[in-house]
């Protein structure tokens, strides 16, 4: 999908999720660098009395990951992607 295109409303929640996912991971990985004494997993910190729950939102973030992989193949997505130019992603209307 192209940066002008809005997509369907599954595309912009796994942009959402992707978005909290690497921002969760990159908090991980910084305190591990910083050799910090707590771990900055904001889903643990949120969710680590409900691991039941903390699983499900990993899972949630994973199913997004692996939509993004293989893309989005409703028809507004679809349109979207016909529209677009494969050399250098300006559109052609």
């Amino acid at each position: 999908m192209c940066g002008h295109c809005k997509g369907c409303t599954w595309s912009l929640i796994t942009k959402i999720l992707l978005i909290i996912g690497g921002l969760n991971w990159g908090l991980v990985g910084a305190s591990i660098v910083l050799d910090s004494a707590t771990s900055w997993n904001l889903v643990s910190m949120l969710l680590g009395s409900m691991p039941v729950v903390e699983g499900i939102v990993y899972l949630v973030v994973g199913l997004a990951a692996v939509m993004s992989i293989f893309g989005c193949k409703c028809k507004k997505c679809a349109t979207c992607e016909v529209s677009t130019s494969a050399v250098g992603g300006e559109q052609k209307m």
